[in-house]
This record gives structure tokens, C-alpha cells and sequence, in this order.
């Protein structure tokens, strides 16, 4: 029996959808995820993440379907009624109508690893797009191995914590750019904007406390090597649409060892101290879309997330 775990994802802001399917066959794994830009919805990328992942599989062949969204287990196991995206409705009947397949429902809070990974593939996707691809090809891979590739550094070989040696790397320019965003409230950015909140000016201080973060990154990070900063800066773009504040921080250095993480700590704690100024006005506030967007220097030279 081939086993498919699914989800699917669609971010508004960015406006793109994200899906992604593992298929599990007698203990090796194959995955598949794909991004649509524009306007979607997630039902129609989950949709398609069981469609995609069907199709990956022969004609006539035993499956069974893992979901989490409660629309594509009622309308496929169920009998709901289907409102929307009916052209891809027929192709998943039909898809399924070539093979015996079962549907089964997953909760999110599920520790299934499978489902997990397809969760993860679906959301990073949103966030960093990319195009449909099979892994290696839509070729398969034991479930238990691991790439050299994927071997954590910060792992010695009993399991145990380490520090990465860095000795003997060569000195390069690194510069690492993060973005993250703090969801408010139209009132509360009325109140920023107008330097309003009671606490005080709150970009002036999260931009301060955004350059001490990424300076204090060794201290809260238990592994990461101290380095010497050349620069920090972190910058907010206000979205009166969205009513948010988009945060970028862009460091850089001259060393052994990447800046990344202090890029991250520098947005992860610019954007707590948002919410600390402005909690006592507005209840709601969520942090978002922590990722970083792009990094130099260093043997894995110039990456490019967004």
C-alpha cells in the first residue's frame, strides 16, 4: 500500500500558494511540492498536493491519502458539496477513479514526520517560492538515510552537542540579510506612525535593540561562534494595506563563520520589542515569516532565498 501525506498553503500578503506531497512505498520515500504565484487559495493548493501526488503513483495501485484539510477528507470521503476549483475536482476524481485509493484524516498536531515534512515543504515554499520538483528527480531515497549534505555540523558522531571548528576556514566578506513581520492593529500603527504609544518612539528603540541582538547572538545561541561585526543595520517598511511593519536586518563581517543568525536574532528581537512597546494598546499582535532572504561569503558563496 503507497501512502501519500499532503498539505497545502496560500499566503495573502505574498500572494502565492505553496503544496507539497511525501509518497511512502516499502520503507523509501519520493516528494514532490510545487508554488503557484498569484491569487489561489489553500484549499486549491491542497487540492492539487493530492492530485500531484496520485499521479506520482502507477494505475491500479493500493493508496492511501493522509490530509489535514477538513474540505478535501469531506468532499472526496464524504460526499460535501464542491463550490470552487471544479476543473481540478474532475482531475483528482479521475486520478483517484484510476487507482484504490483511501482517504484518511490527519490532525495537524499529528507527530507523523511525513506529514510534517509536507507541512514544512508547503509553507516554505510560500514564503520562499520556487518552482514544481521532485526530489532528485522524483527518484526515491531510504527513509532512514540521510545526504552528506544534511548531516547536522552541530552534531558530533555520539549525538552530543558541538562547536563547529572554524580555525583553519579563510577570512571572507559575509553579509547575511533577514526579514520577519509584526501584524497590528490599523489603530496601533496609526499610534507608531504618530509617535503616540506610551512607551515612546517604537521603531526608534526596536532598531536599537535589533543591533544589540545581533551583536548578543553568541550569548543567547548556544553555539555560535563570537564574531566580529562590521555592521548592522535594520530597516521597517510600514504597510498601511496590511497594517503591518516588515523588518530587515542586513549584517555583515569579515570572518570565519556566516552572520545568519544574528541577521535572524536581529529581526527576532526588533520585532519583540514592538510587541512589548505596543502590547498594552493592542492584545493581538503576531510575529510572522522569520526567515532569512539571502547570505554571502564563505565556500557556499552567494544563496538566494527570495
Amino acid at each position: 500500500m503507497i501512502k501519500i501525506y499532503t498539505d497545502g498553503a496560500y499566503h495573502p500578503v505574498l500572494s502565492r500558494g505553496g503544496w507539497g506531497a511525501v509518497i511512502v512505498e516499502d520503507g523509501k520515500k519520493s516528494v514532490f511540492s510545487g508554488t503557484v504565484e498569484g491569487e489561489t487559495t489553500s484549499n486549491r493548493m491542497e487540492i492539487t498536493a493530492a492530485l500531484e501526488g496520485i499521479l506520482s503513483t502507477p494505475s491500479g495501485a493500493g493508496v492511501v491519502v493522509y490530509t489535514d484539510s477538513q474540505y478535501l477528507f469531506g468532499c472526496m470521503s464524504r460526499g460535501w458539496k464542491r463550490k470552487a476549483n471544479l476543473e481540478l475536482w474532475d482531475k483528482l476524481d479521475k486520478a483517484a477513479g484510476q487507482r484504490r485509493v483511501r482517504w484518511e484524516w490527519m490532525g495537524r498536531n499529528t507527530d507523523n514526520p511525513f506529514h510534517k515534512e509536507a507541512h514544512d515543504m508547503a509553507n516554505n515554499l510560500v514564503v520562499q517560492g520556487g518552482g514544481k520538483k521532485p526530489l532528485k528527480s522524483g527518484g526515491k531515497e531510504a527513509v532512514s538515510e540521510s545526504s552528506a549534505e544534511e548531516k547536522l555540523t552541530h552534531i558530533d558522531e555520539h549525538g552530543r552537542p558541538r562547536m563547529v571548528d572554524v580555525l583553519n576556514k579563510p577570512d571572507t566578506h559575509r553579509e547575511a540579510v533577514a526579514r520577519g513581520l509584526v501584524m497590528i492593529k490599523p489603530s496601533t500603527l496609526e499610534l507608531i506612525k504618530k509617535g503616540d504609544v506610551p512607551k515612546g518612539d517604537v521603531l526608534a528603540v526596536a532598531q536599537m535593540a535589533g543591533i544589540m541582538a545581533a551583536k548578543q547572538t553568541p550569548g543567547l545561541i548556544p553555539l555560535c561562534h563570537p564574531i566580529l561585526i562590521g555592521n548592522v543595520k535594520v530597516d521597517f517598511d510600514i504597510s498601511e494595506v496590511d497594517s503591518s511593519i516588515e523588518i530587515t536586518a542586513t549584517v555583515k563581517s569579515l570572518g570565519k563563520t556566516g552572520v545568519e543568525m544574528e541577521a535572524l536574532t536581529a529581526v527576532s528581537v526588533a520585532a519583540l520589542t514592538i510587541y512589548d512597546m505596543c502590547k498594552a494598546v493592542d492584545k493581538g499582535i503576531s510575529i510572522d515569516k522569520m526567515r532569512l532572504i539571502r547570505k554571502s561569503g564563505g565556500k557556499s558563496g552567494e544563496i538566494n532565498l527570495e
